[in-house]
């Protein structure tokens, strides 16, 4: 009777819980605030868990801690786990592919090994690959829809400047066309859509943990793929806040007034990169905000576009991925639990490789949902 009234308690409360994760291939990875596993499907059926304390910047800085900065930080960190985690996953799942085309091209065995785990690091080639995707995404996201903007305001004889409302507000249309585009392109790709099936395996099992009930496949079958912390939400308040945002400073600030035309542009388009920044940090904690008040209407409406574009980045999983993703989660839970890390002080845990056949071999923790609520 007890354990069914804290249950209900949990489901009429807050349930924002500061653990997320990302989607990769063939696998999941999963992050609460101390811990970080990436979950893999190996090509024999075993489940093969990266295991690691996370102990980030925030950790050793309180100040990043901050509304604001803790948005840019995140998405940094998103990015670099993202991109190892990818590394990662790819490794395990095509490790034979692979293989053996590093075979034929004259590297042995220990050359190749050593390539694939450099690739599962987070450092200098890992921040430089971030900033070429970074540059690329820049490229396809700012700097092409500033231009295509002015280009449909003159095709229409509009002869909106920079101080436009208007002109703001067809950059971030265009902006979110082309992001659209993009995923619904993409999703006919074999691979991608079995990301996107894992994407909807992380969501169902984030759900079933803040159901506060068994993270079993049964439960999570149940669940939504959509999510109102997902990071496609995220990347809709991105395009809404940038609308915003932009329109009030160019308005405010006079941009490369008394430049040449192209010149006036590219200076424009870097003060956008540079706002970028803010964005995202308002971005982040709107995001919060609604995720910690889903049942207001306010919160629902706000994330319902988000929720939106989801039915495009998620798709139905398996039992099998889901039991991919419960066991990511599972196996952070586990680590948080056993080495306490929510009061270390330093990092404790080394980063560990296992496989395991199925869930029901990574141990049941004590960690309850409560813990993890922000």
């Amino acid at each position: 009777m007890k354990k069914t009234l804290k249950r209900i308690i949990l489901l009429t409360t807050k349930q924002y819980t500061s653990i997320g994760g990302q989607a990769v291939i063939e696998g999941v990875m999963m992050r609460s605030p101390n811990a970080f596993v990436v979950a893999v499907r190996k090509p024999d059926g075993s489940i093969r868990l990266r295991r690691d304390q996370w102990y980030g910047l925030s950790k050793k800085l309180d100040f990043l801690k901050k509304p604001g900065l803790r948005g840019v930080l995140m998405l940094v960190e998103t990015m670099a786990n993202g991109l190892v985690s990818l590394n990662y996953s790819a490794n395990i799942a095509m490790a034979e592919e692979e293989r053996e085309k590093a075979l034929k091209k004259g590297k042995t065995i220990e050359e190749f090994e050593a390539s694939q785990k450099k690739k599962e690091k987070v450092d200098i080639a890992t921040f430089l690959t971030m900033a070429v995707s970074f540059s690329f995404g820049i490229g396809l996201f700012v700097f092409a829809p500033h231009m295509i903007a002015f280009a449909i305001g003159d095709l229409f004889g509009q002869s909106w400047t920079l101080d436009s409302f208007a002109f703001h507000a067809v950059d971030g249309v265009v902006k979110a066309a082309i992001f659209v585009g993009y995923i619904w392109g993409i999703s006919f790709m074999k691979d991608v859509y079995r990301v996107f099936q894992y994407h909807g395996a992380e969501h169902k099992s984030i759900a079933t943990f803040e159901a506060g009930i068994d993270l079993t496949v049964d439960n999570a079958r149940k669940f939504t793929t959509l999510h109102p912390r997902c990071g496609t939400s995220f990347i809709f308040f991105l395009i809404l806040i940038s609308i915003i945002m932009f329109s009030a400073v160019f308005t405010l600030v006079p941009i490369g007034t008394n430049l040449p035309p192209i010149l006036r542009h590219v200076v424009a388009v870097l003060f956008k990169v540079a706002l970028m920044l803010p964005v995202a940090g308002i971005s982040y904690e709107l995001i919060k905000t609604a995720g910690k008040c889903s049942d207001q209407w306010w919160a629902r409406a706000m994330s319902a576009p988000g929720m939106l574009l989801q039915k495009l980045t998620t798709k139905e999983p398996d039992d099998k991925q889901l039991e991919v993703a419960l066991s990511s989660i599972k196996a952070v839970l586990f680590l948080e639990d056993k080495y306490n890390l929510k009061d270390a002080k330093s990092k404790v845990l080394n980063l560990e490789e296992i496989d395991i056949q199925n869930i029901n071999e990574i141990e049941t923790t004590n960690s309850t949902l409560k813990e993890f609520l922000e």
